[in-house]
């Protein structure tokens, strides 16, 4: 198999210095590789650096062959179909000959057969014939995804950069991109936490500062290979700890033995029975056996604390972060909230239309549809952020909303400020403890937090949302997953999977969905 890219013992640096990882080797050929790990462990940084608009800390990048880049969605602007379709100048070209307007240089760089080239494109990516120069605000998320995918079909690249392509899209943007890579005859380099998109690819490499791990196969066997890992690490844990307890029991018999003899001898020596030159003979003997003795014991005990500590290093790295949020109590009965033909518009646009439902007890249930069908404006009447054009919304019990930018956080106060802002009844001591459940413990509670991450912002706001009292007992979030880490993405269902309260989430991501237990669908 040709490579297309060849990364030999590359490292990259964050522009602060800080080391991102190191020692990547990896050659590229007609494959679908995914580019996992914690946000801001290099992903994005090494697309750069093979499109070569940063340099490598170390090793080298060979590329053999064009590249292509499908970059996240933005919003559109004023741009039209033909700006992201690449084709914007090279369709004006023989336009401007047809009008008699052409110059010599468009005659010589006129190409006739693009036209043609772009319909088969757009068939290919699942779109009609669509006029270039039609603004891309009028299509939908998945459309525009489509429309970029034909950019790339028109003269497809060998190889193929993708920046979390799936983000922000829905059921049809995701689909495209997966259509896309399932038919994709090139290489491809994948940043991505979708993982129903990771499971079509044929290598999973992590990245991280620790190591760098390359496994054969979709995100399904890098998780049992991770998980598998994790085990091992908490076995040795486990036997680590075994050990230096024994050695510190035998340590403490040996000095034991050493006090008792050394008792014995100063009471042998106190009654004046042997010679003073025998007493001098066996006292030295004693203390050479007894200090090579209780060295030798020594040293196998500072092996052994040497041992558990490895071990526990491996684990805080392998395993994740555990958070527990407190009980609401719900009863299964209660009712938390009715739509009752409820109706929305925005100018002359009606966006929500004649909308009923009820949540109630501890139920999990999804609000989906396409890009701008109206899921956000149902969690902002859920919420009461939003007054409906006309029927009635009912809430009953506590309830909280979370959007997906986590505005309600402060991010020039600290994590505990923002807690006792959200819940002046708790002293420091209590919104530390709150902050440590959500494993924000000791110095962590005193971050800036402009300075965290994505997945800890998240964790952060739904800390200070759920420790409020009483406990929410309908928690509303909206596309909770966008721009996280899988490892945040892991941890916030963990979380979210014991809460005992009700779910009105919106996501497009499906595997989030089934973790949380979602039961029931509102589709838009």
């Amino acid at each position: 198999m040709s490579s297309f890219l060849t990364l030999h013992a590359v490292a990259l640096a964050a522009p602060s210095g800080r080391p991102l990882f190191s020692g990547l080797s990896l050659h590229v050929g007609c494959e679908c590789i995914g580019l996992v790990g914690r946000n801001g462990a290099g992903k994005s940084s090494l697309l750069r650096a093979i499109l070569g608009e940063i340099a490598p800390r170390s090793g080298s990048i060979s590329l053999n062959g064009t590249v292509g880049v499908l970059h996240q969605m933005l919003e559109p602007g004023r741009e039209t179909a033909a700006k992201l379709l690449g084709v914007a100048e090279p369709l004006a070209l023989p336009r401007r000959i047809e009008a008699g307007k052409g110059s010599e240089a468009d005659f010589a760089e006129a190409d006739w057969s693009l036209p043609q080239r772009l319909e088969e494109a757009l068939a290919s990516a699942g779109l009609r014939p669509i006029d270039p120069e039609r603004p891309l605000a009028s299509f939908s998320g998945g459309e525009r995804t489509r429309i970029a995918i034909a950019g790339l079909l028109i003269d497809p690249p060998n190889l193929l950069l993708l920046d979390e392509p799936t983000n922000n899209l829905d059921e049809d943007g995701r689909a495209a991109i997966a259509a896309l890579l399932a038919g994709w005859r090139g290489g491809a380099l994948v940043v991505s936490h979708d993982r129903m998109l990771l499971e079509q690819m044929d290598r999973i490499v992590s990245l991280s500062p620790v190591a760098v791990a390359i496994h054969g196969g979709g995100w399904s066997s890098w998780v049992a290979q991770r998980d598998a890992a994790r085990a091992r690490s908490e076995a040795e844990l486990e036997s680590a700890g075994r050990q230096m307890r024994a050695a510190r029991r035998q340590a403490q018999d040996v000095r034991e033995r050493q006090a008792r003899r050394d008792r014995s001898g100063q009471a042998y020596a106190a009654s004046g029975s042997a010679p003073k030159i025998l007493m001098g003979r066996q006292r030295e003997r004693a203390e050479n056996s007894g200090g090579r003795g209780q060295m030798l014991v020594e040293q196998r005990l500072e092996a052994s604390i040497a041992s558990l500590a490895a071990a526990r290093a491996q684990v805080e790295i392998a395993t994740p972060l555990n958070i527990a949020i407190p009980s609401c109590g719900l009863s299964s009965h209660r009712r938390l909230l009715s739509f009752d033909a409820v109706s929305w518009s925005a100018g002359e646009r009606t966006v929500i239309d004649r909308l009923s439902f009820e949540l109630q007890g501890p139920e999990r249930v999804a609000v989906t549809g396409r890009n701008g069908a109206g899921k956000t404006t149902v969690l902002r009447l859920a919420a009461g952020l939003a007054v409906p054009t006309s029927g009635s919304v009912a809430r009953s019990g506590p309830s909280a909303f979370l959007d997906q930018s986590v505005a309600l956080l402060d991010r020039d106060a600290t994590l505990i400020d923002n807690m006792r802002r959200f819940n002046p009844a708790l002293d420091d001591n209590a919104a530390r403890a709150a902050l440590a459940r959500f494993a924000f413990r000791n110095v962590g509670a005193d971050r800036l937090t402009r300075t965290i991450s994505g997945g800890e912002c998240l964790r952060a706001g739904l800390a200070c949302l759920l420790s409020a009292q009483p406990t929410p007992q309908l928690l509303m979030l909206d596309e909770p997953t966008n721009h996280l880490d899988l490892e945040s993405i892991e941890l916030i269902e963990q979380a979210l999977r014991a809460y005992d309260g009700a779910l009105l989430v919106v996501s497009h991501d499906r595997r989030f969905l089934e973790a949380l237990g979602v039961g029931r669908e509102i589709r838009l």
